[in-house]
């Protein structure tokens, strides 16, 4: 018989990574949760429909929503469950008062978890490759808890050093604006395609605290450019279950999920070594 609880016999590493993902917002109660790019943005709808009712979401417009919307297009009949108005202004005054927790996927992160999204290589004047700009990294960063979504671990993401440029704040006392302290930055999980890690090793050090089922802590270590903490316990992390699953499929009908990482794995990689 099944329920809600049970464990689904088959997922894709992208459903594993975006249940694995929800977990960073379980405990927030009622903030505002960004998530950057489509898995973390299912991460958020996840939470918000099963651990975290009180967890906010907009419609990336000028609305507050009850219930997430779905990704992509919907049908004619399709109404959104508006709860109230939220205006560009009320956003920053929920960044400002430290009431939001956005997922977000830097370029790189460095042994201090300090991330880029800007420019590579070269000079501030003149980088080898430029991105985004640092955009709200700095004020985001400085007024409210942020995650870290990588859908590839590797050590061109952890860099050894510092990142080409710091575009947000993390727990390097030389950076650190005056009248902070190290704990006043609130870095929460890392998800990758390899791990969950999460900031809470000795002196804020990055910390391993669960694997992907099939792969091992020698891959997650030589995939990383510094050295990491070990969890006294490293789990398992854990398999969807099919009620996550059926959420998942709600909020992404059209199935962007399976677009976004390289050949869409299982979420076991035991599978694709049988």
């Amino acid at each position: 018989m099944t329920t809600a609880n049970t464990t689904a016999k088959s997922y894709t590493l992208a459903e594993l990574m975006i249940v694995a993902a929800a977990e960073a917002f379980k405990h927030d109660g009622e903030v505002l949760a960004t998530g950057i790019g489509v898995l973390p943005r299912i991460a958020a709808s996840l939470s918000m429909l099963t651990d975290n009712p009180d967890l906010m979401m907009t419609d990336s417009e000028a609305y507050l929503l009850s219930e997430p919307n779905p990704l992509g297009a919907r049908g004619e009949d399709f109404v959104q469950k508006n709860e109230t108005w939220m205006g560009f202004s009320r956003i920053f005054d929920n960044v400002w008062s430290g009431k939001r927790h956005a997922m977000v996927g830097p370029t790189q992160i460095d042994q201090y978890g300090q991330a880029n999204i800007s420019a590579l290589g070269g000079t501030y004047a003149q980088p080898k490759v430029q991105m985004l700009g640092v955009r709200g990294f700095p004020g985001n960063s400085i007024s409210h808890a942020n995650s870290f979504f990588v859908p590839t671990h590797n050590t061109r993401v952890f860099v050894a050093g510092e990142c080409d440029l710091v575009a947000s704040i993390g727990y390097n006392p030389a950076r650190l604006p005056k009248g902070y302290q190290l704990d006043d930055i609130d870095i929460r999980l890392v998800v990758t395609d390899l791990c969950v890690m999460d900031w809470n090793g000795p002196n804020h050090q990055l910390r391993l605290i669960s694997l992907h089922p099939g792969v091992t802590q020698e891959q997650v270590i030589a995939a990383t450019g510094f050295p990491i903490a070990i969890a006294e316990t490293v789990v398992e992390t854990p398999a969807p279950t099919e009620a996550q699953l059926e959420i998942i499929a709600r909020m992404d009908p059209h199935n962007l999920r399976s677009r976004q990482l390289k050949d869409n794995p299982p979420g076991d990689r035991r599978l694709t070594a049988a």
